[in-house]
């Protein structure tokens, strides 16, 4: 992919929906190496831009995300042309996330990471959540295994067959590899990416104790999963994921701040 020179920045009206989009994607990187699902300068946490379809928002490679902020997303097209901002576009982050951006209706943020827990997972011969307990359930429901690791992404063909795996899930566990979530905003990606290292954290701590497992009964599991399908309330007509990702961006500024410059 050849590298284009970047055009030159906008301004962008700080109410509206490109900025607000930008906001929450720097909020998801800077959240994410507090939570410690980041690894070095490597795994993409992307976004399709609002109102202008066959683009998406990507940070410059090299930039550590605890340095991310709304104003430093280039903007790259589907096709992997630098439209907007600076900076070098990293190849698998174009490879795995343009595809399933174009190809999955639901995919307007990707996120990919080889967070520490999740990743163990898809180190083990069967890397499946076990149904052990509540939050497991509810994460299953999601969930699409991809057994075929077979090196780095370098190639948009990758991208296209890991999008074809997702199938109306959302949760893709890449083995040997780490974990991609998909959301039709920055806070169910990202609510997804927590609760998935949760429940491999949960699981390994679990699995690592050497004694039986209590695996919940299948009628407890039916249940368990139309309860959080059909029955989860919506406080105030938003789903929880809203509720979560606006109580940890009330977290960065108190802490961090910067992340909306």
């Amino acid at each position: 992919m050849a590298v284009v020179l970047a055009k030159p920045k906008r301004r962008i009206a700080p109410d509206s929906a490109e900025w607000r989009a930008r906001v929450d994607l720097a909020a998801a990187h800077r959240l994410a190496t507090l939570h410690g699902l980041n690894e070095g300068i490597f795994n993409h946490l992307t976004l399709t831009v609002p109102g202008k379809p066959g683009r998406y928002y990507q940070i410059p490679f090299g930039l550590h995300w605890s340095e991310v902020t709304a104003s430093c997303f280039m903007e790259v097209s589907f096709e992997g042309e630098l439209l907007e901002g600076e900076g070098e576009i990293e190849r698998s982050a174009f490879c795995i996330h343009a595809p399933i951006h174009r190809l999955v209706p639901e995919a307007a943020a990707v996120f990919h990471t080889h967070q520490p827990y999740a990743s163990a997972l898809t180190r083990l011969a069967d890397p499946q959540i076990l149904p052990i307990g509540q939050t497991e359930v509810g994460v299953m429901a999601h969930a699409v295994y991809d057994a075929d690791y077979a090196g780095p992404a370098f190639d948009p063909a990758e991208g296209e067959r890991l999008a074809g795996l997702l199938n109306g899930k959302s949760v893709l566990v890449m083995a040997n590899h780490g974990i991609a979530t998909i959301g039709r905003s920055v806070a169910e990606a990202y609510d997804l990416l927590y609760y998935m290292e949760r429940v491999a954290q949960v699981q390994l701590y679990a699995m690592w104790t050497n004694r039986p497992l209590r695996a919940l009964p299948k009628s407890v599991l039916e249940e368990t999963a139309t309860a959080f399908k059909q029955k989860m309330p919506k406080y105030g007509g938003k789903p929880s994921c809203e509720w979560h990702f606006e109580a940890l961006k009330r977290l960065l500024e108190r802490e961090q701040p910067d992340y909306k410059n």
